[in-house]
C-alpha cells in the first residue's frame, strides 16, 4: 500500500490548520518565494484506526509551525514539515520513516504516539542518526541506548505511580483489576502499575491483557466482575478499543471506579464512549487548566480548529516548538549539535508541562490527575517527580 506524502509550510498569513483530505503542498504567504527552508519529517496515521488521532497530531504540529514561522522561523528560514502516512501499523511506520529518512535534507523528525511503532522504527532511527521527537510512553524506548530518541510525553513509570497513588490514597481502593493491551505500551504500563501498586500495599485481583482492535470485551468484563476487584487501572493503546470496552463494562453492570492511562481522556475516546466514561479518572499529560502554557495552547488550538485539543495535539505542538528552539540554539543543522541542544533544554514551559530533558531523552516527569465530570474533563492536580 502506498503512503501519502505532504508538505506543510506555516506562517503568519496561512490558514495552516485544516483537513487532511488529499495530498498536496500548503504554503503560507510569508513563505511564498522563500529561497530555502529548514525541513523536518513527521510520521503519522492518515489512514487506519489511528486516523482520527492523526488529525489532532497534525493540527498540533501545524499550529506550532505557524507560531515558529511568525517568530522568524529556524536559522532565519521558514520551517517546513514533510509527512508520511504510517497506516496505523508497524510495517507502515517503518516504511514511512524510511521514505522520510531517504530525504537527506531533513534535519529531524516527529515519530509516533504509539510505543509499538517507535520500537519498530528504532533500528532505522539509530542508523539514520538524526533526532526523532516522539510521544510513545513505554519507558524502555529511552533506555535502549539509542541517542536519537527524545520523548515529548512523560513515560509510564510516572503514569503508573500516579495511577497507583491516586487509586490507593485518594480513592482508598486496594484490590485492583489491571486491563491492558498486549503490545509494548500496554505490557510495559501494566508491569509498571503492578510494581507501583505493590509498593503501595495493594493487591492485583486480575491482570488481563487484550489484543489491539478487539471487537468484543465481554470476556474481559466478566473476568473483572468475577475477580472481585474494587477498582480498575488500564492501559489502552487505541481509543476505539477503549470506547467498546467502556460501553460493554457499563452494559454488564460493572460500576467500580476506573483510573486510566491518558487515552481515557482523549477526545476520540470521549466521543466513542460518551456517558460510559462519566465518573472515570485519568492521568493526563495534557490538561488545559494545568498551567498558563496549557491554557494558551488550548485557546489557540480552539481558535484554529473550533474543537478542543488533547494530548495527541499537545505533544506534537511541543515537539515542533522545542525542536525549532534547539536548532536555533545550536546555530546549525548538524545532528549532533541539535541533539546536544535538546538535552540542554531546561525549564521550557510547554503545553504538556515543563521540559527538563534528562540524559536518556525524557523531557517530562509527571502527570495531571483529571476526572470525567459528565463529559467535561476537570483538572484536579499535577504531580511531578523530577526537578531539572
Amino acid at each position: 500500500m502506498r503512503t501519502t506524502r505532504r508538505v506543510f509550510l506555516g506562517g503568519a498569513a496561512s490558514a495552516v490548520i485544516g483537513g487532511m483530505a488529499g495530498p498536496g503542498v500548503i504554503r503560507s504567504a510569508c513563505a511564498q518565494g522563500a529561497a530555502s527552508t529548514v525541513r523536518i519529517g513527521m510520521v503519522l496515521p492518515v489512514t487506519g484506526p489511528g486516523a482520527d488521532a492523526g488529525r489532532f497530531a497534525l493540527n498540533g504540529a501545524k499550529l506550532a509551525l505557524e507560531q515558529v514561522n511568525k517568530a522568524g522561523g529556524v536559522l532565519g528560514k521558514p520551517l517546513e514539515i514533510v509527512t508520511e502516512d504510517d497506516l496505523t501499523t508497524n510495517p507502515g511506520a517503518v516504511l514511512a520513516f524510511s521514505k522520510l529518512a531517504s530525504q537527506s535534507d531533513l534535519v529531524g523528525f516527529l515519530g509516533s504516539i504509539r510505543s509499538t511503532q517507535n520500537h519498530a522504527m528504532a533500528p532505522d532511527i539509530l542508523k539514520t542518526g538524526k533526532p526523532v521527537c516522539f510521544g510513545g510512553t513505554d519507558p524502555v524506548l529511552t533506555q535502549m541506548g539509542n541517542p536519537w530518541l527524545f520523548r515529548f510525553r512523560p513515560n509510564d513509570s510516572y503514569s503508573a505511580r500516579v495511577i497507583a497513588d491516586f487509586g490507593v490514597t485518594t480513592l482508598a481502593k486496594k484490590k485492583w483489576a489491571i486491563i491492558h493491551s498486549t503490545d509494548a505500551f500496554g505490557t510495559s504500563g501494566a508491569k509498571a502499575l503492578t510494581e507501583a501498586l505493590g509498593k503501595a500495599g495493594a493487591t492485583i485481583a486480575l491482570d488481563q491483557g487484550y489484543t489491539n482492535q478487539s471487537q468484543d470485551f465481554t470476556p474481559v468484563v466478566l473476568a473483572i466482575r468475577q475477580s472481585g476487584a474494587d477498582v480498575i487501572g488500564s492501559y489502552f493503546t487505541f481509543e476505539n478499543d477503549l470506547g467498546i470496552f467502556a460501553r460493554q463494562l457499563r452494559q454488564l453492570g460493572v460500576t467500580v471506579p476506573w483510573v486510566g492511562s491518558p487515552s481515557i481522556v482523549n477526545v476520540t475516546a470521549l466521543k466513542l464512549a460518551g456517558p460510559s466514561l462519566f465518573g472515570t479518572y485519568g492521568v493526563a499529560d495534557y490538561a488545559e487548566e494545568s498551567s498558563d502554557a496549557a491554557r494558551n495552547f488550548g485557546k489557540a488550538y480552539r481558535a484554529a480548529t473550533k474543537i478542543a485539543p488533547d494530548n495527541q495535539s499537545s505533544w506534537t505542538f511541543d515537539a515542533v516548538t522545542v525542536l525549532a528552539l534547539a536548532i536555533n540554539k545550536a546555530g546549525k543543522t548538524d545532528p549532533q549539535a541539535i541533539r546536544e541542544a535538546l538535552l540542554a533544554v531546561r525549564g521550557h514551559e510547554g503545553a504538556e508541562g515543563t521540559y527538563n530533558f534528562d540524559k536518556n531523552g525524557d523531557g517530562l516527569h509527571g502527570y495531571n490527575v483529571v476526572k470525567n465530570d459528565k463529559g467535561n474533563i476537570v483538572f484536579d492536580k499535577r504531580i511531578d517527580f523530577y526537578q531539572g
